[in-house]
Order: structure tokens, then C-alpha cells, then sequence
């Protein structure tokens, strides 16, 4: 991930508590320096614009949750401050203007990079033995004890300080009862690799000065935390650190070298990761497991730093052992950038360059951007931290959130738990096995139906891309032409097939969910009898600028989901009941289409969208189905004459009432 630069700096604020201040619905953001004559002269050769149309009227046309937007300020009045070395020799709010001291810590062991301790010796005045403590915090005027929240940034320019941009989660989640401290790590920043660890362990050290200042009686904090309820949240390197942190938080030795020593076991509950990268540092040379913590990772699809949802491989490792409730959730925005989660990035996610190589034309105001994490990052952080149920709804299905959300399209995942896999795809090479025992898979009149891995839009190499650490099952459908050929000629279909007793096993009955991750392609297979060479498109990663012939089907893709018991009983509702599904949204991010075309093999990412389906709901179109005693769920392709789907995480949730209401009407979909 290249060095920003930002076109000005920004002056710092007060140093002082000061109250909430309003904020406006909308914000233009402009190209920051750019000469009018070069924004005139881009736009003549920029081309067209190409932007898959929104479907927001109709998917967040209802409001389903009641009450004000978990963006509303609360009730606390907010103080400011600063704490640090007190001696910075770059920043005044680090040095005479902090509210209390720190001690350094000698990082060495995470951060010996020769080349830039030259560096951080000539510009910041110490090395790697004695990084500083340094951060800003907003916090509720009250007695507590409060949630403590820490955000860290990603990798910009050190001189210009990152850890200002997080002020509008700061100011926001501090009204509503939390202490929010923004973690310098500037001095990390630069053109710097492989140094992730020690971000993740700084995280870890501001935590073990955070219980100094709550045990001092003279410290403003003193007695103020919550040290049951600690989340950790970063954008960008930081959004892959926030992971190290809880693994190192879980370890007694350093992965790459035992004679590190750690005693950490803090009780962190949460996890937010905004556009991470994944794996730029590997601990012991593995990705980062994560168990029983709960998880919340979003991306935008017009990122032109991380171009890829990167963070869709830490979503997949993180695992729960059902003994604690935890679930997961991610959200893929589109439309929007890198840098506009951060007040001081902004839209150039190239630097001074961006205008020259982005099409910054298409992006979501960034003030769109920053409600969105308003919305989102609130109601996660009160529902795991504060248990908060009304948001619950939220995460299952993002349309309850209607209005709140900004206008644009989402493609959103969530895991509980409580899950309990009936299909993976990842226990072997046999089309008809499932995961758990009891479970087979059958296909019938089906043009595909194969297995395969899920991978990411960018480049690994010139000929591979990268995996997303999960497998799915694609099948394409080619139904009969309308009139009485097509009544008289069964649906292609996919089946799960469960023995006896099975349902009953993996906890199916009332109250329970079917829950699956679905995506659209593009393709357009001919009848399962015949052969379709020509239909390949853009998911083998063929001419990804010319659309295979015939590729767009009218309207949203849709099919039945049918249930069946050992009695016979038979319950169908559409897809579209429960949610969109989605075309692949189309993302340009480069000015020059030919460069776009040699760099990613596509011109989407392989992004599904979660579905969860209420047993209850197939209850009430039929009183007489058993959910305990289900022997069939099929997906029955009667709805769209011809398509390709792929599916993925197909089993069954148990979540508790707060993730199952409210309601949204039927209908609110993608479809017209």
C-alpha cells in the first residue's frame, strides 16, 4: 500500500473538552489542489462514466426499526484531550498540550528497520526502543465506568498526522457513552512493510497504560473504564492490527520469537476492521486466527488503495466455539473510497496523483461515507459492548435500517454463533457430500453445477488472483420457454437432502433460521443438455470490458426456496422475501479503461449478499410443516428463465429474538 500525501495539512483543534458539535447531512468534496485547468482537461479524456444503477429506492424504502438513527448524538456532554510523551518534537498536542504523561516503550523487537530509524531519529527524535504513547480521547462528562473504545489508523505520510481524522467516531460514540481514544502511530507510517505487529502489539500497550490512568487516583480516568468491554477498531494496516492485537491478547510468546514474552488477557469483545489488508504480516507465517470475538468489516468498492475486500479472508478465520454469543458482519459499500472513512484523507487514495489516475468523479460524497460508519459502527459497538438488541435487526438485514443508511447499494454478510454448517463445500471433492453428517446434495436438470474457490478481484499474480479463503457451489439454470412446455417441465433445482433426525440435530424448528451467502453472475448458460462455450464471461476473468452475448437477464435474478418434511408437508417463498439478489456491481476505478482491463481480471468483485430465512416465516404459508423434522430444502429456479448463481455458508442459526425483529414488509427487494 503506497504513501499518501495529503494536498494541505490540517491545523490542530483545541485542546480542550468542548461539546458536540452538529454536523451537516451532506458534504461536496472537491479535488483538493488540483488546478482548474487540470480538472478540465482530465475530464476530456476521462471517458464515460459507468455505474451500475442503484437500487436504494426500493431496497431502503422502509424503515423497520423504530426510534432515531444510531448517528443521533446522545445525552453525554464530550470532553477532549490529549495524552503523550509530552516532549513531541512535530506536535504541540503531544508535547506542552497533553493533559498527562506517558512513558515509551521499547519496541525493537516488532519495528528493527534500519532505514527508517534513520528516520524516525532524524524527524521524530527517538528510535524503535522508545516509541511514544500518544493519543487523543473523547469522552463522556460522567462518572462511568464507560466502554473503552481504541481506533488506530493506517499507513499516510508520518508528517501528516492520520490519528485527527477519527474525530467525527470520536465525538459521536462519546455522546453516546464511550471513551474513544485515537492512537498516534504516524510514527509507523511511510514506506515502511511488514511492520502490522507492531501495531498490533502498540494497541496492546496503550491498553496497559490505560489501566494506569483508571488505578491513579489523580488521573482524570481514574476508575472510569469498563474493563469488561473494550473493542478495537482500525482503518487500513490498522484494520489488519486490530486482529494481531487480539491474537497477541490471547498469547504468552511473541509468534516469531518466544523469548518476546506477553501478558496482555484483556477482555476484548469487538472488533472493527475498515478496508483492512490481509496478511501483510503473517504471525509464525499463517493468517490470523480469531475465535469468540465479535467482528464487524466493511470496504468500498471504489477503493483505489486496497482494491480488493481484503478483509473477507479475516472475516472467514474468524470461528466461534458456541460458548459465548458473538456473531460476525460485513458490509460491502458501494461507491465508496479508501480514504473517506478518514476526515484527513479524503477521496485521493493515490495522493496528489489521484485526479490524474482515479475516477473520482463516481464516489460517494464523503459525508455519505463517514454516516455510514456513523450508523453502522454505532449500533455494533452498543449492541456487543452495551447490549443494545434493538440494533440486532441491522446486521441480519440491512434494509431495516432504511433511511439511516445513505444512498447507495450494500451487499452485506452476517454470521451467528449459533451456526451450524450444512454445506461448506469444503470437506472434500464430491459434488453430493454436505458438511455435517446426514447431509447430501443433489442437482437435477441443472446446465452448471460445480464447486470451486472464491477469489479476490485483484491480482495475486500476472496469472492467479487471490483467495478468499472459502469455496462455493455455482449452478446455472436454463428453464423451459413460457407456455406449456414450461408448466409441464419441472424447475431446475438444487436439493439438500437430510437423513432422519438430522433437522432435529442441527437445532432447525421455531425460532430458528436458514441462513446462506448467494451471488448473481453474469453468465448465461444454455439448457443443461446442451453446450455453452460461448457463454463464458467475466468470472473466468475473459475480456472483463465486453459482456458475454445476451448477459443481462430482465430484472433482479429470483428462485423458490422449498422446504419439505417427512410428512410430506411442502412451504415455498421467493428469494426476494428476504433480500436483493444482486447482478455483480460494476466498479471502474481507473481513468484508463485499458489500464483497468490489464490490471484486474474483472470488472467486479465476487461480493454475496447474506440471507436469512426465518423457519417460522415457511410456518406461516404452511401451519403443517414440521421444522424439526425437514427433510429437503431446495432452491428451485421457477422465477428467472436463465441465470447462474453461486452459493456458499449454507446451514442454520439460532439467534435470539433482538436479530429477528422487526420485520421488513415483502417486497422490499431489488425486485420492481
Amino acid at each position: 500500500m503506497p504513501p499518501h500525501v495529503l494536498p494541505r495539512p490540517l491545523r490542530a483543534g483545541p485542546l480542550r473538552a468542548h461539546p458536540l458539535r452538529a454536523r451537516p447531512r451532506r458534504q461536496v468534496v472537491p479535488l483538493l489542489g488540483t488546478p482548474l485547468l487540470a480538472i478540465i482537461l482530465l475530464a476530456g479524456c476521462a471517458g464515460s462514466l459507468h455505474l451500475a444503477e442503484s437500487d436504494h429506492p426500493r431496497v431502503l424504502a422502509h424503515q423497520a426499526i423504530a426510534g432515531d438513527s444510531p448517528s443521533t448524538p446522545g445525552p453525554w456532554e464530550v470532553g477532549f484531550l490529549t495524552y503523550g510523551s509530552g516532549t513531541d518534537r512535530q506536535r504541540p498536542e503531544y508535547a506542552e498540550g497533553v493533559a498527562f504523561t506517558t512513558t515509551s516503550v521499547d519496541a525493537s523487537p516488532f519495528a528493527r528497520r534500519t532505514e527508517q530509524a534513520r528516520f524516525w531519529r532524524r524527524y521524530w527524535g527517538f528510535d524503535e526502543t522508545e516509541f511514544p504513547r500518544n493519543g487523543r480521547v473523547w469522552y463522556p462528562e460522567g462518572e462511568g465506568p464507560f466502554p473503552l473504545v481504541l481506533v488506530v489508523h493506517g499507513n499516510h505520510d508520518p508528517r501528516r498526522s492520520s490519528d485527527r481524522g477519527y474525530a467525527y467516531l470520536g465525538e459521536l460514540l462519546a455522546s453516546r457513552g464511550f471513551i474513544v481514544t485515537s492512537v498516534d502511530m504516524n510514527f509507523l507510517n511511510g514506506r515502511i512493510r511488514g511492520e502490522n505487529d507492531a501495531r498490533g502489539w502498540m494497541l496492546l500497550k496503550h491498553l496497559e497504560a490505560w489501566e494506569g490512568f483508571t488505578a491513579d487516583p489523580d488521573n482524570p480516568f481514574h476508575g472510569k473504564v469498563d474493563w469488561d468491554r473494550i473493542a478495537l477498531m482500525g482503518h487500513s494496516r490498522g484494520g489488519e492490527a486490530v486482529g494481531h492485537a487480539a491474537a497477541f491478547n490471547q498469547l504468552r510468546h511473541y509468534p516469531d520469537d518466544a523469548a518476546v514474552t506477553f501478558d496482555f488477557g484483556y477482555r476484548i469483545r469487538s472488533l472493527v476492521a475498515i478496508a483492512p489488508v490481509d496478511g501483510q504480516y503473517l504471525p509464525a507465517d499463517r493468517p490470523v486466527p480469531l475465535e469468540d470475538v465479535n467482528y464487524l468489516v466493511f470496504h468500498g468498492s471504489h477503493d483505489g488503495d486496497v482494491t480488493s475486500f481484503a478483509g473477507l479472508r479475516q472475516y472467514q478465520r474468524v470461528s466461534f466455539t458456541g460458548e459465548v454469543p458473538a456473531f460476525k458482519s460485513s458490509v460491502y459499500v458501494y461507491r465508496a473510497n479508501h480514504g473517506q472513512w478518514n476526515t484527513g484523507w479524503g477521496p485521493l487514495d493515490s495522493g496528489p496523483r489521484s485526479p490524474r489516475i482515479l475516477r473520482l468523479d463516481g464516489l460517494l460524497p464523503m459525508e455519505d461515507q463517514l454516516e455510514f460508519a456513523r450508523v453502522w459502527i454505532t449500533a455494533f459497538l452498543e449492541a456487543t459492548l452495551l447490549g443494545e438488541e434493538r440494533w440486532l435487526p441491522l446486521f441480519r438485514d440491512h434494509r431495516t435500517a432504511g433511511e439511516w443508511l445513505p444512498p447507495t447499494m450494500y451487499k452485506t454478510r452476517f454470521e451467528h454463533s449459533t451456526f451450524v454448517p450444512l454445506a461448506d463445500f469444503t470437506e472434500d471433492i464430491d459434488l453430493t457430500t454436505g458438511t455435517t453428517p446426514g447431509v447430501t446434495l443433489e442437482g437435477e436438470g441443472l446446465s452448471t453445477w460445480r464447486e470451486g474457490e472464491l477469489v479476490l478481484r485483484s491480482r495475486l499474480t500476472a496469472q492467479q488472483q487471490r483467495s478468499q479463503e472459502a469455496r462455493a457451489v455455482w449452478l446455472g439454470f436454463h428453464g423451459s420457454e413460457e407456455g406449456q412446455e414450461r408448466a409441464a417441465t419441472p424447475p431446475p433445482r438444487w436439493t439438500v437432502r437430510l437423513d432422519e433426525g438430522t433437522a432435529a440435530q442441527v437445532g432447525m424448528g421455531l425460532g430458528a433460521t436458514l441462513d446462506f451467502v448467494m451471488g448473481a453472475t453474469e453468465r448465461r448458460p444454455g439448457p443443461a443438455d446442451e453446450d455453452d462455450e460461448d457463454t463464458e464471461t467475466q468470472e473466468a476473468g475473459n475480456e472483463p470490458d465486453q459482456p458475454a452475448p445476451d448477459a443481462t437477464p430482465e430484472g433482479p435474478l429470483d428462485l423458490s426456496v422449498v422446504l419439505v418434511d417427512d410428512a410430506g408437508s411442502v412451504a415455498s417463498l421467493p428469494l426476494s422475501h428476504f433480500g436483493p439478489l444482486r447482478k455483480p456491481l460494476e466498479i471502474r476505478i481507473l481513468r484508463r479503461s485499458d489500464l483497468e482491463a490489464d490490471r484486474f481480471p474483472t470488472l467486479h468483485e465476487v461480493v454475496g449478499h447474506h440471507f436469512s430465512l426465518p423457519l417460522d416465516e415457511f410456518v406461516a404459508v404452511n401451519p403443517s410443516l414440521r421444522p424439526d423434522q425437514i427433510r429437503e430444502i431446495r432452491l428451485e429456479f421457477d422465477r428467472t428463465r436463465v441465470g447462474e448463481v453461486w452459493l456458499t455458508r449454507l446451514g442454520v442459526s439460532q439467534p435470539d429474538d433482538g436479530f429477528l425483529q422487526p420485520r421488513v414488509p415483502a417486497g422490499a427487494n431489488g425486485t420492481p
